[in-house]
């Protein structure tokens, strides 16, 4: 990315208590400011597997199937925001091309997690006569799987069982052991992990290159350092953060996503490290003070530590 000059000169930089293998390498973009306002994270949802960030073996796999057009059932867990519930809309993209909208049904199973649904909206999908492509499935995507009662996964597994020649099940969820074990039995389970730095770093320049996004090295570390490993997360607090500063610096960061500052974290360790209890302790109650919860707090201190070599 080719670094674009201007008169005005860019907000400070923030010290932000870590550093990551690309610290002190990005371009700086520097541009006037702009009422532009991006899209929600769905502008850069992919469309096709090869466009899916991370997770690259799982990946692979899951491009064979869409190439061989043979689709079990499928389980995806991990956590939020890594690309589960995408990459089964990926691959029912590049298996049923044109059919995808007749031949796809998906549900959200936190919000539609009874017994009901599986006899009513998905039974009925499941009987439905639709044109597909020659040995191809309707597929049933349930997000947030492990949120179904047992009754409705029980319900679920008959269903499966009936349809299984017309219709494929793919089931998103943060925890498989949550799935009945009949259900499991009948899928092939496929287990995502975080994504990692340089993954979601190359997406968030992606994205501030396309919408001419203002930022600073320390904004992009601050984006990761608050995703942790969430793409979602990371896309949604850029999107925060230039909506309502219009550039995107670790301060401000840190503002938008209302996470105890790793500046003050970092310096309590120092007083600690130091024998200074008391410097310790009014660096936390300064973030106590600011309304972060003890849980906050600890939580920010555990992920700093693992950074802090000093």
């Amino acid at each position: 990315m080719a670094t674009v000059s201007s008169s005005k000169s860019a907000p400070k930089t923030a010290d932000i208590p870590y550093e990551l293998p690309w610290y002190g390498k990005l371009p700086l973009i520097s541009r006037k400011k702009t009422s532009l306002c991006f899209k929600r994270v769905e502008k850069y949802r992919p469309h096709v597997l090869d466009d899916v960030v991370g997770n690259a073996e799982t990946i692979d796999r899951l491009k064979v199937i869409a190439r061989d057009g043979n689709c079990p059932h499928i389980i995806i867990s991990g956590m939020p925001g890594i690309g589960k519930t995408t990459s089964i809309h990926c691959l029912a993209h590049q298996l049923l091309g044109d059919a995808y909208k007749e031949g796809v049904l998906e549900l959200n199973a936190s919000d539609e997690r009874g017994i009901d649904v599986v006899r009513n909206k998905i039974k009925t999908f499941a009987q439905k006569k639709v044109t597909l492509p020659p040995g191809r499935h309707k597929i049933i995507i349930l997000d947030e799987a492990d949120s179904m009662t047992a009754g409705a996964q029980q319900a679920l597994r008959r269903t499966m069982e009936i349809y299984s020649n017309t219709t494929r099940f793919c089931l998103a969820c943060n925890m498989s052991n949550k799935i009945i074990e009949p259900i499991q039995s009948r899928c092939a389970i496929l287990r995502y992990a975080k994504l990692r730095d340089q993954e979601i770093l190359k997406r968030l320049l992606e994205i501030c290159e396309m919408e001419k996004v203002e930022y600073n090295d320390d904004g992009l570390t601050a984006l990761i350092f608050t995703s942790e490993g969430d793409m979602r997360q990371a896309i949604n607090n850029l999107q925060s953060t230039h909506s309502g500063f219009g550039f995107v610096s670790g301060d401000n960061v840190f503002k938008v996503c209302d996470q105890p500052h790793p500046i003050i974290v970092q310096s309590t360790i120092r007083c600690c490290m130091k024998g200074d209890v008391d410097g310790a302790m009014e660096k936390l109650t300064e973030l106590w003070d600011q309304g972060y919860s003890a849980v906050d707090i600890v939580v920010t201190i555990f992920r700093v530590v693992k950074t802090f070599d000093e």
